[in-house]
């Protein structure tokens, strides 16, 4: 499982890959591998909803066992199948690239990332970046 100290460094490198980029404010949610919050965070300017989004993005991830950006390949393939694990997650499930699974080298399940603010690339491209940048595997699909 993913510690607090390392959750909190990929918020902080996804982050810094935003500025890098030059991206809108971003927020980021880490989740353990029951879907059970270990840290959120969201830049000065963040809308309000950018819990939500980062929560469904890493919430979906771990839900379905696939990246966010597989979900979304499913969801234009199997559209009610989406739909209907989506109601059964009461909202929680965002069908857009940005959440990913995170793994280690053995390709244990360690948590989920979720990151949103800006465009669905952007926000996966961030992901990608903080989790390996910390040594991980991030499962985007």
């Amino acid at each position: 499982m993913l510690k607090l100290d390392i959750a909190r460094r990929l918020i902080l490198d996804a982050f810094e890959k935003g500025a890098e980029l030059g991206l809108k404010p971003l927020s980021v949610a880490i989740l353990d591998p029951g879907g059970h919050l270990i840290a959120f965070e969201r830049q000065d300017g963040a809308s309000n909803m950018r819990f939500q989004m980062a929560h469904a993005k890493a919430n979906g991830s771990l839900a379905l066992g696939i990246g966010s950006r597989a979900i979304f390949n499913r969801a234009q393939e199997q559209p009610f199948f989406v739909q209907a694990v989506n109601a059964l997650a009461d909202g929680a499930l965002l069908p857009v690239p940005g959440g990913a699974l995170v793994r280690d080298g053995d390709g244990t399940l360690l948590g989920a990332i979720g990151v949103t603010g800006d465009t669905s690339d952007n926000d996966e491209a961030c992901l990608v970046h903080a989790v390996e940048k910390a040594g991980l595997v991030a499962e985007t699909g």
